[in-house]
């Protein structure tokens, strides 16, 4: 026996330590944590909300009581989980389907965002007390959308869009993130350095944006070339460029000063629209990853929330959840979309199409690990309004699309179907 240590102690050291313990736990969660987000889409509600929950249960204010408060991992794990996520939907994306809607699609993904966060950030200003600094912030942070989580929902409830509604709405989502990164960025230099000049920030930001898309454009035309070209006697290497091509685009991207998030976008969609060898085989492994990575993603952002202290902000997370869905949201969407031929009830429904997800909460750990003064108070409005925006609107999607006669009846693929021939119950992405 050790000194100051019983047998007991030694040997509970020596299970937690147990790789196959942990191995053995590794499994049992992902298994559980896709098993829960099943569960919830059969109810109607995006799969994130199980995966969530499922953490919620395992941390410390569950019963699993898995004390887990590392940001700095957490972030980590998110923003390596978004690379995959980013660049998968790239690949999944039709270019010849969203062309048409490029234009309205990235004014709504930059200005767009831009108008939500300022709104938001105002509201926080007024109704939370907030800075202004720090409402943007907090504007900035649940600014974007998440394509995932909408189109999960509309096909488990056996909803289709119209076609220039649904590529809008897909490109878009694909598209805001790195405008909502940068805003967040911007906002945290702003709350460092209060007397920092504003006036770079503009220069920066096309900075970011055109060495993103540029890096961006180099490996999703590499990516294809690479497949085309090489000879490789295993297969499976193709996986394994895929995954390069994914980081390369990101660590890339931000090591040049551009955006690595917008980089892993357009790798994605420029190869995706071009053929190499086994792009079917690619697209369905990355199609997978991306899964996996919402899973680990959501389930460690689930372990950080703490329930009694989500109680604590139930008001304050409402009125933003309120102002978000209701005022922020449809004023950029009809602010953005006015010089473009889109009805009343394509931009209602859009604008109600504002579902948050895996980014708000990701960017959420920002602030808490740049030491910002109320970063937890953020953190937890922020996990409140994905938690209040998916359980209201996500199961009402499909109705207001049905009641705006946006919707038309999908016709069954391979992709939505079991290996028996049975409609799958996990949401395609």
């Amino acid at each position: 026996m050790l000194d100051g240590f019983s047998d007991s102690d030694e040997m509970e050291a020596m299970s937690v330590a147990n790789p196959e313990i942990m191995l053995l736990a590794v499994g049992i969660l992902l298994f559980l944590t896709v098993f829960a987000g099943t569960l919830s889409s059969r109810f109607g509600l995006p799969a994130l909300i199980g995966f969530l929950a499922l953490g919620m249960l395992a941390g410390e204010d569950g019963p699993g009581r898995l004390l887990f408060d590392d940001y700095v991992l957490a972030q980590f794990i998110g923003v390596l989980s978004l690379i995959f996520i980013l660049f998968s939907g790239g690949l999944d994306t039709v270019w010849k389907s969203v062309r048409p809607v490029v234009k309205p699609a990235l004014l709504l993904a930059t200005l767009g965002v831009l108008i939500s966060a300022s709104v938001t950030g105002a509201a926080a200003v007024y109704l939370l007390d907030f800075t202004p600094i720090q409402g943007f912030l907090l504007g900035s942070v649940i600014a974007s959308t998440d394509a995932a989580a909408v189109f999960a929902i509309l096909r488990t409830k056996g909803v289709d869009l119209r076609s220039d509604v649904q590529a809008l709405i897909e490109f878009e989502s694909g598209s805001n993130d790195p405008m909502a990164i940068f805003l967040v960025g911007a906002a945290l230099m702003l709350l460092a350095a209060p007397t920092a000049p504003i006036g770079g920030l503009a220069i920066d930001f096309s900075m970011q944006m055109v060495g993103g898309a540029g890096v961006g454009l180099i490996v999703g035309y590499l990516l294809p070339e690479t497949l085309n070209r090489a000879h490789f006697r295993y297969g499976g290497l193709g996986f394994v460029i895929s995954i390069a091509a994914a980081l390369l685009a990101y660590g890339l991207a931000e090591v040049l000063g551009g955006n690595g998030f917008l980089a892993a976008y357009v790798a994605g969609l420029l190869a995706g629209n071009r053929v190499f060898a086994a792009k079917r085989a690619v697209s369905t492994f990355q199609d997978g990853l991306a899964w996996l990575a919402q899973v680990a993603m959501f389930f460690t952002l689930g372990l950080l929330a703490t329930p009694t202290e989500l109680l604590d902000i139930m008001g304050a997370g409402f009125a933003i959840t309120a102002v978000l869905m209701f005022v922020a949201r449809p004023i950029s969407v009809f602010v953005c979309l006015a010089p473009f031929n889109f009805d009343l009830r394509a931009k209602l429904l859009v604008s109600w199409v504002g579902l948050r997800g895996a980014v708000p909460i990701v960017l959420a750990t920002f602030p808490i690990v740049a030491g910002v003064p109320g970063a937890f108070t953020i953190f937890n409005i922020v996990f409140f309004v994905v938690l209040v925006s998916s359980l209201i609107q996500g199961p009402t999607l499909g109705l207001a699309a049905r009641w705006l006669r946006l919707s038309r009846e999908p016709l069954l693929t391979e992709a939505d179907l079991g290996t028996d021939g049975i409609e799958s119950d996990m949401p395609s992405r």
